[in-house]
């Protein structure tokens, strides 16, 4: 068994930057050769003339995951100039927030049409490609909040949720074609999506170094460690994994009470009254 690529192409939904772009140079860097279906035509440009100028080889495709014609426009775009799809990693992604009370419809069906919609879609018209190679992985980027949740984020939550559910369906209808489905759910990762979120409040910094004390190892992640826990569910080293999650989340959910409660000194005084 391998963690290489050699021979193999990766589709990445959402690759322009963050955790897709990482995944990227990583996928480039175990051998595949990668396609990138980004909606940001410039940031998406930029990261495949950086891979290409490494010596590996990449394609960007231009892709509103919200669409079902934009992305099987991309996808068969990706396909016909690589010739096969092997892997996919479903991670397009945006944040919006509101409670069920002030979360607008619009605001509700735009979270879903890029999360869970983008994801079906993505999933729809890649996996035909993939049974023509021969099987294949799929690895759909969900959340810690696919498990739990934080407060005004009610329609983000829910989509992370639905991902749990998808992944599942997929692991059990194309087992036997040779395609494995699982998703990975990160904690809070040092992405510009997190940094738009942060500038949003009177003090940013504040916000990240929260961010950092709420994670058990005392930090936020970084793009790179959610890409090789990605890479390793796509490997042949993960050939007997679907279906399920991977969480990546530098200790996030483990402590009960979170890190506050710990943090008090409570939670290590057991005999108190």
């Amino acid at each position: 068994m391998s963690l290489r690529f050699d021979g193999k192409v990766a589709l990445i939904t959402g690759g322009a930057m963050g955790i897709g772009a990482a995944s990227a140079k990583k996928f480039c860097e175990l051998g595949a050769s990668v396609a990138i279906l980004d909606r940001d035509a410039e940031a998406g440009q930029a990261t495949v003339n950086a891979l290409s100028k490494a010596g590996h080889t990449a394609t960007f495709h231009i892709c509103d995951v919200s669409s079902e014609s934009s992305v099987r426009d991309a996808v068969n775009e990706a396909v016909q100039l690589h010739g096969a799809v092997h892997v996919l990693v479903s991670n397009a992604g945006i944040q919006r927030y509101g409670d069920v009370v002030n979360t607008s419809s619009s605001v509700w069906d735009e979270i879903f049409d890029v999360h869970v919609k983008g994801c079906f879609y993505a999933t729809k018209f890649a996996i035909p490609a993939m049974i023509r190679s021969g099987g294949g992985s799929i690895v759909i980027v969900a959340s810690t909040q696919s498990f739990t949740a934080i407060v005004s984020s009610a329609a983000y939550v829910a989509a992370k949720h639905a991902l749990l559910g998808i992944t599942r369906s997929i692991g059990l209808d194309y087992a036997r074609q040779n395609i494995r489905a699982n998703c990975v759910c990160p904690g809070t990762i040092d992405t510009p999506m997190l940094r738009q979120a942060a500038a949003l409040a009177a003090a940013p910094n504040e916000v990240i170094d929260i961010c950092s004390r709420m994670h058990a190892m005392g930090r936020i992640g970084n793009p790179e460690e959610v890409a090789n826990a990605i890479a390793f569910l796509a490997s042949d080293w993960a050939s007997f994994i679907t279906g399920t999650s991977l969480i990546v989340d530098g200790g996030l959910l483990i402590p009960t009470g979170g890190m506050g409660l710990q943090e008090s000194g409570i939670a290590t005084t057991g005999d108190r009254k």
